[in-house]
């Protein structure tokens, strides 16, 4: 599924669906707020019962009445300043009569009348606690008289409310975990567009955008091995052609001094034999060890500068790597060499001379590092998709400016160094589709990798 068809989902899912879900519960609890039958009758009760009160008060009211006046009840008389305070209320209020409700919870029923001597109250006991009934009239009216309907739509309001900021809280969270990514593959692309080749981006998803970063790493990590090849490659060039002008020049000044010491050795019977020999002898050693010297920089010059034709073939690198370790052990008796490989014979698709040329610079330059009683570890494993040559010696090591420049045509300051081995080492690995890095040495000097293509 495209990710334009889940985020469509998404966003008909985060508003239909709750929407849907809302009208629905709407409807299902409006239709029960409809029925609700037995409020109204509590209401209606809660009214009738009232009415009975009421109804029956004023009945006591009027038998209480008619009876005081008809003579057929005894009053109590109250005069003087010594009265209950009911009556004291009704003496100061100016009325000339009054009902009262006395007694516990409204019990009784007092009928005050004004009179020319003072008060005269009758009282009269009720059928019912008039204040209990009047509590349980309150309560049923307050119950009947809620607005359940009032109570409905604040409870669905708060259920559409918690249901839309789940949906909120729903489309918030896809959002970001959506966005979030795109942001950062954005910024990457623009550090990537400014030249900053080693930017990477974090991915733990699978998705779309998962693929789209795991492309986007992969490019820009092909794109800062190619831009460092390249640099390598111009660099290389560069050299090369200062090789060629530099074996040029130096071929043709060989030849006239061959030429002269063959004339200065054809000529040693002139003069006094003993010292013509003598003078010419140490004359013939010194310019012919110049010239050798001088050819050997040719030589290297040129094999520097040439571009011999690559033939990748199918290489068993185990045994390759212990063929020339097997050559190597005589030059150096006094180097211990190890090899260590997969359980498994393990194929590169590379030039042979190539990679035998990789093995000799390497391991001659592990040999020299190490010295006398030291050792060699070479390595044969597979890595990534490529096969990997490791060479490990227990030399003192590289130094910092030593690393800084290990693979630019210098000046090497060995006997026999010419400076451009690890050059022409890393020249050879990359025109056989691999390179050559610095490693961590395992034995405590350098450490190389040579990487090369898996065989088929």
């Amino acid at each position: 599924m495209s990710l334009r068809t889940r985020l469509a989902l998404v966003f008909v899912a985060a508003t239909l669906l709750p929407l849907g879900a809302t009208l629905w519960l709407t409807n299902i609890l409006l239709e029960q707020s409809l029925r609700l039958r037995p409020v109204d009758q509590l209401s209606s009760l809660s009214r009738s019962l009232q009415n009975t009160g009421r109804e029956y008060y004023k009945l006591a009211q009027e038998q209480l009445k008619d009876d005081a006046v008809a003579g057929h009840a005894t009053p109590k008389h109250y005069a003087g300043e010594t009265v209950p305070q009911v009556v004291q209320e009704f003496r100061e209020s100016g009325e000339a009569e009054r009902f009262v409700r006395t007694g516990e919870r409204g019990t009784e029923l007092q009928y005050m009348r004004r009179t020319a001597k003072g008060v005269d109250v009758w009282e009269r006991p009720l059928a019912v606690r008039m204040q209990d009934l009047a509590d349980e009239i309150g309560r049923a009216h307050q119950t009947a008289s809620r607005d359940f309907r009032r109570g409905f739509f604040v409870a669905w309001s708060l259920l559409a409310t918690g249901i839309w900021l789940v949906a909120l809280g729903l489309v918030w969270f896809v959002a970001t975990r959506f966005s979030r990514p795109i942001v950062n593959l954005t910024g990457a692309l623009k550090d990537l567009a400014g030249g900053n080749f080693r930017i990477r981006v974090p991915n733990d998803r699978t998705d779309e955008i998962g693929l789209a970063t795991d492309a986007f790493n992969r490019t820009a990590a092909e794109l800062e091995q190619n831009r460092d090849r390249l640099v390598y490659l111009t660099q290389l060039a560069s050299w090369q052609v200062l090789a060629r002008k530099m074996a040029h020049e130096v071929k043709n000044s060989l030849t006239p001094i061959r030429l002269t010491v063959e004339e200065m050795v054809a000529r040693h019977d002139e003069g006094s034999p003993e010292g013509r020999k003598a003078f010419l002898g140490q004359a013939a050693d010194i310019v012919v060890d110049e010239i050798e010297s001088l050819e050997r920089r040719i030589r290297a010059f040129s094999e520097f500068s040439s571009e011999p034709p690559v033939c990748p073939e199918l290489l068993d690198v185990q045994a390759l790597v212990e063929e020339r370790i097997a050559f190597l052990k005589t030059a150096h008796p006094e180097v211990r060499y190890a090899v260590e490989a997969a359980g498994h014979s393990l194929s590169a698709m590379a030039d042979q001379d190539l990679v035998k040329s990789i093995l000799v610079n390497l391991l001659e330059n592990a040999a020299e590092a190490a010295g006398e009683g030291g050792q060699i570890l070479a390595r044969v494993s597979p890595f990534e998709d490529r096969i990997a040559i490791e060479v490990h010696d227990s030399g003192p090591g590289l130094s910092e400016l030593a690393r800084k420049s290990l693979f630019q045509p210098t000046i090497s300051f060995k006997k026999r160094g010419m400076g451009l081995g690890l050059s022409i080492a890393r020249k050879s690995a990359l025109l056989s589709g691999g390179d050559i890095l610095l490693i961590a040495g395992e034995l405590g000097g350098a450490g190389f990798r040579v990487l090369l293509p898996a065989g088929k």
